[in-house]
This record gives structure tokens, sequence and C-alpha cells, in this order.
């Protein structure tokens, strides 16, 4: 069986809805945290796909949390090697980090579901799922576009997602989180954030019940279609 590593920063950001595309896609899903231990631990070219969650802290904060140089070693590593690697918020901008890109604070913090604009790139598959698809959205965060890498989505404020070759796909948004029930520790955890952005954590929890599902599923169908393009150029290899 084909092996999915997963990394998370914290507890309430896993895999969420992406759990059933992969588990339909034949991976084994194992979990590892983000620690200084943890990540000594991890061969960064043994997993069949490696996936890295979001988490509150800045790519930039490394003197806060010194673990991520070594984190962006690992991703590093494992981009030069050719091998599968998604990454999903602080995720995609660790990825974005390890491909030699700035990573800094944007202009704005960006909290609630609004759909994405796709590019060319993205208008075709996988993406081409999520259009016109209310995405949640939840960073303040943003990268510039690494070198050689495809921009697939953008919102007004920020980039989306971008791909490398075929293997590496990089998201800001959270396609996974429109179900979990996790979703109240995001609205608790980051209740000052809301505020001060000038919205309401009720009112969050409210276009999570009514637009959440439809985003899980659209993200479930990119996901798995990714996913398929893995395989059928492993099979085609």
């Amino acid at each position: 069986m084909k092996r999915a590593l997963v990394i998370r920063h914290v507890a309430h950001e896993g895999i969420a809805g992406y759990r059933r595309p992969l588990e339909t896609a034949g991976y084994a899903i194992e979990g590892a945290a983000a620690c200084e231990p943890c990540l000594a631990r991890i061969d960064p070219l043994a997993p069949d796909l490696l996936i890295v969650m979001g988490g509150p802290m800045g790519v930039y904060e490394q003197v806060e949390h010194p673990w991520l140089r070594r984190e962006i070693a690992l991703i590093r590593e494992r981009l030069a090697a050719g091998l599968p690697t998604l990454g999903v918020c602080l995720g995609a901008q660790l990825i974005a980090a390890a491909l030699g890109a700035a990573v800094h604070r944007g202009p704005a913090r960006e909290i609630g579901f609004a759909p994405l604009t796709l590019t060319a790139a993205g208008r075709t598959a996988p993406l081409a799922a999520l259009a016109g698809v209310p995405m949640l959205h939840w960073h303040g965060d943003t990268f510039d576009l690494p070198a050689g890498a495809r921009l697939l989505a953008r919102t007004a404020l920020y980039h989306q997602a971008f791909a490398v070759g075929d293997h590496v796909l990089a998201l800001q948004f959270h396609a996974e989180m429109g179900e979990d029930p996790r979703f109240d520790h995001w609205l608790a955890n980051d209740a000052a954030q809301i505020v001060e952005a000038g919205l309401d954590p009720a009112q969050l929890r409210r276009d999570h019940d009514r637009l959440g599902p439809a985003a899980v599923a659209a993200g479930q169908t990119m996901l798995g279609g990714w996913l398929a393009g893995l395989a059928a150029r492993r099979a085609a290899a």
C-alpha cells in the first residue's frame, strides 16, 4: 500500500476532508508532528506522498520556532528528488520557502469563504473542480511565486495555489475544512484576529454550515484528480 505522511503543526489542522480521496486512492495515512525530535526521525524520501498542513506560525518566525529550518530543509530535499508533495496554507508557504521564494505578511488577514480566480493553468484539471465554489480562507501571510512554478489560482490579495511539474501542489486555501467539527477550534483560537478583521464569529460558523459541504466536495474532487494523475504517471514510469 502507498504511504502518505502528514506533517501537522497544530492538532486542529489535520487532513479533514482530504482523508476520503487519499484512502480511495490507496494511501495508508500516517502522521508526524512538526517538532524538532519528530522531524529528525523523518526520511524525506521515504513516503510516497508528503502532505504538509497549516498552522498559526509564520515561515519567517524561525527564531521562535527553530524547527522550521529543519522542516524547510526536509521539504527542499524531497522537492529536489522530484517526489510528490502537497502543501496546505502554512504547508504551501513552506514549499515556497523551500523553493527559494520569499514568504511574508500580507496586507490584511483573509478569513472566510470566497471563490478563487483560476488562471488559465488553473482552469484545467485538477483545480477546475473548484471553479465558482467559495473556498475557506484563513491566513494573513503570503508568498512570492517560486521560480518555475505555475500559478493556478489567486484572490484579490493573495496567490492561492501553484504547481511545480505534476508532482507538487501548494494550496493556500482550506478546501479540506468545510465540514470538520474542529472548525470551532479555529473560531476560538483566532477570536481576537477575527474581531480585528471586522468579522463576526457567528456568521463565520453559519457560512461554514452553509458553504462548507460544497467546498469540501469540490476539494475532494480536486485532490482525487491530482492523486489519479500521480498514479497514472507512476504506472507509466
